[in-house]
């Protein structure tokens, strides 16, 4: 057979790193093609109407959302992504609780603060934006929008920050943390914000929205949060373990980064997109239909035109994942003739 070059095709599909990790077949078919309020709507319809547990039962759902491994809890707010945290927690141990200041227990973090929403029952257990943190650094945290500080007036021992907002378009007070989890808090915002569309009479207001709706100023940063730190297996992880056991409702925002800009960005072009996140890949993995891993190569951020598999897939249809390290920056469908 003679060697040629494959062409690859944008779709709107992302897959993780086995069968089990990935949304289910055609789980987004209603979304394809639409952009803006049109997106927004559909990826509503998808996700709405989620299974609701218990405020209590979040406890025992983070041994699977927010278990980084032998029971220790993953926690945003201490976690240092190069090691030595300065302090770790248990699930089940360490449970707030009192607390008189940083490392005394865990509870449970509501990213969307309940305040914005009057404390509605729904969104007070949706776990897409529930975390396990620090209970004092939570209580810092308080209800203040999530942002970028010019000036702390303090900093937890993992580097998190209160202070004066240097974000255009807002001068007060703002939460902001590590850049390492700016993303899943970023993607976590806008899981509420879509959710919640048209479901939102009676929530109110705060300095970083107007009901379920993100403010320009907001929006704007979030969107750059989005791109700066991308799905990592964390996130993809804790979504499935969402979606398998507890809420049956998926985050989009995980499975599709790309759906933010589609959104909220006027300017965004899927050309655009691609180019800028293929130049932050140095992995390429291929998988059949199943999910079944079939090879993977470094491409040292080639751009997709010199990649070459020739040869080497026979006729049909596979799934690709461009990664830097274990981070999803992107998928593409991939057709053999």
């Amino acid at each position: 057979m003679k060697m040629k070059r494959l062409l690859f095709f944008v779709i709107a599909f992302s897959m993780a790193v086995s069968a089990m990790a990935q949304a289910p077949a055609n789980y987004y078919n209603s979304a394809n093609g639409l952009t803006g309020q049109q997106l927004k709507s559909a990826l509503h319809n998808i996700i709405k109407g989620h299974t609701s547990i218990s405020y209590g039962d979040i406890w025992d759902a983070f041994w699977s959302t927010d278990n980084k491994g032998n029971g220790v809890v993953w926690d945003m707010y201490s976690d240092r992504p190069n090691g030595n945290p300065p302090y770790l927690y248990y699930l089940g141990q360490d449970q707030c609780g009192t607390y008189g200041g940083e490392g005394d227990c865990y509870n449970r973090e509501h990213s969307w603060p309940s305040s914005w929403f009057n404390d509605q029952s729904t969104p007070r257990t949706d776990m897409h934006h529930i975390f396990a943190t620090d209970g004092y650094v939570n209580n810092r945290r308080s209800n203040y929008p999530l942002g970028e500080v010019r000036s702390a007036t303090w900093t937890s021992q993992n580097g998190s920050k209160l202070g004066t907002c240097k974000t255009s378009g807002y001068s007060g007070t703002v939460f902001e943390p590590i850049d390492e989890y700016k993303g899943d808090f970023a993607r976590a915002l806008m899981y509420m914000s879509v959710r919640y569309y048209s479901e939102d009479s009676s929530w109110g207001t705060s300095d970083m929205t107007n009901k379920s709706v993100i403010k320009p100023w907001a929006i704007d940063m979030l969107l750059r949060w989005n791109e700066l730190d991308p799905v990592s297996q964390k996130e993809i992880d804790r979504n499935n373990a969402i979606y398998n056991g507890y809420q049956h409702n998926r985050n989009p925002f995980v499975d599709h980064p790309e759906y933010a800009n589609m959104i909220w960005d006027a300017t965004w072009s899927v050309g655009d997109y691609a180019e800028q996140n293929e130049a932050k890949a140095s992995r390429l993995v291929v998988y059949d239909l199943t999910g079944r891993m079939l090879l993977q190569m470094d491409i040292n951020s080639e751009k997709e035109t010199d990649i070459d598999l020739s040869g080497k897939l026979r006729q049909g249809c596979y799934f690709l994942q461009y990664l830097d390290g274990n981070r999803v920056i992107k998928s593409r469908k991939l057709l053999v003739n």
